[in-house]
């Protein structure tokens, strides 16, 4: 029983296990904690994925992105990739003990972050105003009748499978971005959070989808309140990097989206 009360760089030194004993393959087990839930997310993604696939192979599948949805779909990408490398330079600074520039980085991570969803709003806003749009969406109060209404009644797999697939993306990028901004501003971001969740509910319009996704900002402030105000804390370079698998992950998963869903679904 002594020894399991023994500090961990003792214990470690005269062979015991110690009350600090670092967890599976000597990593700590916030970064095991973390290697396990991607493992299990990425089979969600590879369920959608696989959906999206298999609908394109066996149905006659419909090829409506024309160049303006590849540019945006382009700097939607290019706005990830820049947030992967300002995330490295956060773990980076986190393991340096500069909390300044930490803090920095994981904000510049937060902003290429929240130009994705923008830029991915203003796609799903545009193709549903030209009639690609699921029964039970919100329809817009003008509606066009060209070729993605066609595409909704004909190939309606084509509306199911792509915003199935990008909406839990997007959902993944506002989870990075709200647990980022607790980890760089701790309880300073509650009212950041909570003024954005005003913002979009009285500025988008009922008929857009995403007055209805905006709550996924309220349910992230209310799970940070409880989380920061039960347990305050400052984060230190571990959490930085566990922070950094989940967000390396979304960024990965956007690489398998963007060719497989906007590029092999285009007339260029």
């Amino acid at each position: 029983m002594a020894d399991a009360t023994l500090p961990h760089d003792v214990a470690v030194a005269h062979g015991h296990g110690g009350e600090f004993e670092a967890p599976l393959f000597g990593a700590y087990s916030k970064k095991v904690g973390m290697w396990l839930f991607l493992a299990s997310d990425s089979l969600t993604f590879g369920a959608l994925l696989f959906a999206f696939s298999y609908n394109r192979i066996y149905t006659a599948w419909p090829t409506p992105f024309g160049k303006d949805s590849i540019i945006n779909a382009t700097v939607m990408t290019a706005c990830l990739l820049s947030s992967s490398l300002t995330m490295v330079m956060a773990v980076f600074a986190a393991q340096r003990h500069d909390k300044t520039w930490t803090r920095n980085w994981l904000l510049a991570t937060m902003a290429f972050g929240t130009a994705f969803i923008v830029l991915h709003g203003m796609e799903w806003s545009k193709l549903i105003g030209e009639g690609l749009t699921l029964p039970g969406f919100p329809k817009p109060a003008r509606q066009a009748e060209g070729e993605f209404a066609k595409i909704s009644s004909g190939v309606p797999q084509f509306a199911a499978t792509f915003f199935g697939l990008t909406a839990m993306h997007m959902l993944h990028v506002t989870i990075g971005v709200i647990y980022l901004g607790a980890v760089a501003l701790r309880k300073w971001f509650l009212p950041i959070l909570g003024a954005l969740w005003l913002a979009g509910y009285f500025l988008i319009p009922s008929d857009n989808v995403f007055h209805y996704g905006i709550q996924a900002l309220l349910i992230g402030l209310i799970v940070l309140s409880v989380i920061l105000f039960l347990k305050p804390k400052d984060y230190d370079a571990h959490d930085v990097e566990v922070a950094g698998l989940y967000w390396h992950f979304v960024d990965l998963v956007w690489m398998f989206i963007f060719p497989l869903v906007y590029l092999m679904s285009t007339k260029i």
